[in-house]
């Protein structure tokens, strides 16, 4: 899908608890943003969210894993089946949206998200020891959701690793049922030592420089996500610009980061991504 041919003040109550997508991610330099934003303005606008937050807004995400990291690792290896665990809340600083509990999975080129909603003021500890009818959940996805994470977090004994902050801007098809182009910048993380707090009072780490790809620029993440039928604009996008597709994990450069840093291990360069 989607290859080159070179081969808040937040509303959200809104957004889905549950989608089924195709995304397809590219590292670009800052210098084609403003292009790439002309290129798709035929086709799109400033998504609602966004625009009411004043053309960007924070995503701030605790990502959970095992002790031995098997969700990090399923990506490393190219898991044909595999899931993400973590919890995620919008706004800089937090507290205006909703935390979301999530599950993110994908099965081959599928993506499948999951999600149960819980009021910001309910996010502290004891909340996963909850029953379900202890929630006020709006729907049986929401119930069956929150169910599902728990199960998961327990079988694989998860536990908070780090926090992922960072800015998007994002655009929706006024066209075509669910297409998205979203641009992510300012990425940092910090190490858990709180899972409440969403790092406040922490020092968080920029993932923004090339260090860990490589690059003498600094880059930011080029998200397009769509349902199963590709948008022929989301095509024409990636020839016009030469777009080359690769696997890009905020948690696993996370990961990568923090092992570099500490001596641990070696974050990949350029030529350990796999593009397609």
């Amino acid at each position: 899908m989607l290859k080159s041919d070179n081969s808040h003040k937040f509303e959200l109550v809104d957004f889905s608890t549950e989608l089924d997508r195709f995304e397809a991610k590219y590292i670009i330099p800052r210098t084609l943003v403003e292009p790439i934003k002309a290129f798709i303005k035929p086709y799109c606008e400033m998504d609602k969210h966004c625009e009411a937050a004043g053309g960007r807004y924070f995503i701030n995400t605790l990502q959970m894993d095992s002790p031995t990291l098997s969700l990090h690792y399923a990506k490393e290896w190219e898991a044909a089946h595999r899931f993400k665990l973590r919890v995620r809340t919008y706004g800089k600083p937090t507290g205006d949206a909703p935390v979301f509990l999530e599950i993110k999975r994908k099965y081959f080129e599928r993506v499948i998200k999951s999600r149960a909603c819980i009021p910001y003021d309910a996010w502290k500890p004891g909340i996963l020891k909850k029953h379900v009818n202890e929630l006020d959940f709006h729907t049986v996805k929401e119930r069956e959701s929150f169910r599902e994470f728990i199960r998961l977090a327990s079988e694989i004994d998860a536990r908070p690793l780090v926090y992922v902050h960072y800015s998007r801007e994002a655009y929706s098809s006024i066209f075509d049922h669910y297409a998205r182009v979203t641009f992510d910048s300012q990425l940092c993380y910090q190490p858990v030592t709180d899972m409440y707090n969403w790092g406040e009072g922490g020092r968080f780490i920029s993932m923004d420089s090339g260090l860990v790809r490589n690059r003498t620029d600094s880059t930011l993440v080029l998200e397009l996500k769509c349902t199963e039928q590709v948008p022929t604009w989301m095509i024409d996008l990636v020839r016009e610009f030469d777009l080359i597709r690769c696997g890009n994990c905020k948690y696993s450069t996370a990961i990568w980061m923090e092992s570099l840093l500490t001596g641990q291990g070696e974050a990949p360069f350029a030529d350990d991504f796999e593009f397609d």
